[in-house]
């Protein structure tokens, strides 16, 4: 009996769910990437952000304004989109099972049920022009509404160690043959993860 008991309550353990917020280091979220792609630049080389504003606080970082677009590809191009999850572990970055690839970024954007659009895009105000001319169109302006960003993790059944850890952002740009353009955008956000109170 007490075996079965033992079973039950590792069991139940291993089920349960559990949330984590990553606390961000920095007011200005984007970091350049330290490894990222040959010839990857970062958010201020392909965004002109001097009309946004960012402010850390408690519930997380309060985002308004606009951005626009300094890099230019021909709407033809996809763009593709990864996104890993890595935690510091005795000085070395080492990746986590939390890991996104979209293809077709431009066509996902907007997907409600993605990780894009919840954390971000769900908050732009010029919706139909964004989904026209994308994130890589030279002088595309993205509008946004006031919004809180917090990077929530939910669901997760796994044990995940707390601590540092770093968001890696690669989008890259492929021409109508397959063949990918030689810049691409790379930057990270850091923070600490916390397990959230149910």
């Amino acid at each position: 009996m007490l075996q079965i008991l033992l079973i039950l309550a590792v069991g139940g353990t291993i089920i349960r769910a559990a949330r984590y917020n990553l606390e961000f280091e920095d007011p200005n979220i984007f970091s350049p990437c330290i490894d990222g792609p040959p010839g990857s630049i970062s958010i201020p080389d392909a965004f002109n952000v001097d009309n946004m504003v960012f402010d850390l606080d408690e519930e997380g970082v309060h985002i308004s304004g606009n951005v626009t677009t300094l890099w230019n590809f021909p709407r033809t191009d996809r763009i593709s989109a990864k996104v890993q999850i890595l935690y510091l572990n005795r000085g070395t970055w080492e990746s986590t099972i939390f890991n996104i690839h979209t293809p077709d970024f431009c066509a996902a954007i907007f997907d409600e049920n993605l990780y894009w659009f919840k954390y971000w895009y769900k908050n732009v105000e010029n919706r139909e022009e964004i989904q026209e001319k994308c994130v890589a169109t030279k002088d595309t302006v993205l509008k946004f509404y006031p919004f809180v960003l917090n990077m929530v993790l939910e669901n997760i059944r796994i044990p995940v160690s707390l601590g540092r850890y770093k968001t890696v952002f690669t989008i890259e740009a492929f021409d109508e043959s397959g063949k990918r353009r030689p810049t691409s955008l790379c930057f990270e956000i850091k923070g600490q993860a916390a397990k959230m109170k149910d």
